[in-house]
């Protein structure tokens, strides 16, 4: 994250001396980014986080795509899906590149075990749901409309409510996620006309240590597969820490939306900025103000990008056909804009009451064969009418 936080118990110097109660001493850990040039956190552990006692070679996260295809417009009904396993073993990969991968997860269970993703932060946006996110830098309490940031390397699992369904986006960058940089000013402090801040971010609310021996299961996906990591100590056994570097909440409702006197670019949606790819946020807003103004989008040509929206709540002012949890993919090479109909009827309307998440990506994605059970396929003709 872009500003200094702390919890638990830290000295009062980095790099020095800092004795637990028997004499021995605490093991700090640096996590950071881009070697030792990013940002980073300070952690200091019971035990050794080296000490693995033992390391399975799990399986293959090989991902099978669907053959080529005519270039065309997508549209994925997810809301058929049925709920089942954790929130890792829930995944269902559905539309991915070499920069990220886009899943769904209906989780109905919690983790048994920890997960770690070496490649590069990922978010989990709740659709439906309320748990605990649990890492080693504490707990965060999430709730529909959260994006769960996890920044890479960081040891975690979600905990669901006993009985509440819950329905997840996944979001899986190979780099890392950061707010937009024309957000922030120098010193990493977001600036006025941004449309969060710092209040709306929430850490981890409570450090919890654990000091337990027995066999711990640690899940690291890395390089084209997952490992089983096996250690004989509780892996949340961080009594402190303290830096730029943690996991977060944001409230998609805590986006604050950018109008305008005429229709306003999908760009001033951006929520994160990724490696090649932006997330946005499409929320509830008062439409354009201009007396001849037409609020609906115009239609447009994805140049340089694929668009992927997935819709979350409310009636989606440029579409028909589309259902909570639809997931439409706009690719790069062939315009498309709002349906029949949806442009004119747009005229006059003082707002809109819907609710997206929006991933444009620089390079071409392409469907997995999950995501082809789940097509509709009448979607590209249904601008004729």
């Amino acid at each position: 994250m872009t500003y200094y936080y702390k919890l638990g118990n830290i000295p009062h110097k980095r790099h020095t001396q800092f004795h637990q109660t028997d004499g021995s001493l605490y093991h700090e850990e640096l996590m950071g980014t881009r070697g030792f040039s990013g940002i980073q956190s300070l952690l200091y552990h019971l035990y050794p986080p080296t000490q693995i006692q033992k390391i399975l070679l799990e399986s293959k996260t090989d991902i099978s795509y669907e053959e080529s295809v005519p270039l065309c417009h997508r549209h994925l009904r997810t809301a058929t899906l049925a709920a089942q396993g954790d929130a890792i073993g829930s995944r269902i990969p559905l539309i991915a590149n070499a920069d990220v991968c886009i899943s769904v997860a209906l989780p109905t269970a919690s983790m048994q075990y920890w997960y770690r993703f070496a490649h590069g932060d990922e978010v989990i946006f709740i659709h439906e749901g309320i748990g605990v996110l649990e890492s080693q830098y504490g707990i965060i309490r999430y709730r529909p409309g959260d994006y769960l940031v996890i920044p890479t390397g960081v040891v975690w699992r979600i905990l669901p409510d006993e009985g509440v369904e819950q329905r997840m986006l996944v979001v899986e960058a190979y780099g890392h996620i950061e707010p937009p940089k024309r957000y922030l000013n120098q010193y990493g402090q977001f600036l006025e006309h941004a449309p969060y801040c710092e209040r709306d971010i929430r850490p981890p609310s409570a450090l919890i240590t654990h000091d337990e021996e027995g066999e711990f299961e640690v899940l690291l996906k890395a390089r084209g597969g997952f490992s089983r990591y096996l250690y004989n100590h509780h892996p949340l056994d961080v009594v402190g820490w303290d830096g730029h570097l943690w996991p977060f909440a944001f409230n998609i409702e805590d986006f604050e939306p950018i109008t305008g006197k005429i229709h306003q670019p999908p760009s001033v949606h951006q929520t994160f900025d990724g490696p090649g790819f932006v997330l946005c946020s499409f929320v509830p807003r008062m439409f354009d103000y201009h007396p001849q103004a037409i609020p609906a989008p115009y239609n447009h040509s994805n140049v340089d990008s694929d668009e992927v929206l997935y819709y979350v709540e409310g009636k989606f002012m440029s579409r028909k056909g589309i259902e909570r949890g639809s997931i439409t993919l706009h690719p790069s090479g062939i315009p498309h804009g709002p349906h029949p109909g949806m442009y004119e009827g747009s005229i006059g309307k003082e707002r809109t009451n819907e609710l997206a998440v929006m991933i444009d990506t620089f390079r071409p994605l392409r469907l997995t064969t999950n995501a082809i059970a789940l097509e509709d396929k009448n979607y590209v003709y249904s601008w004729l009418g």
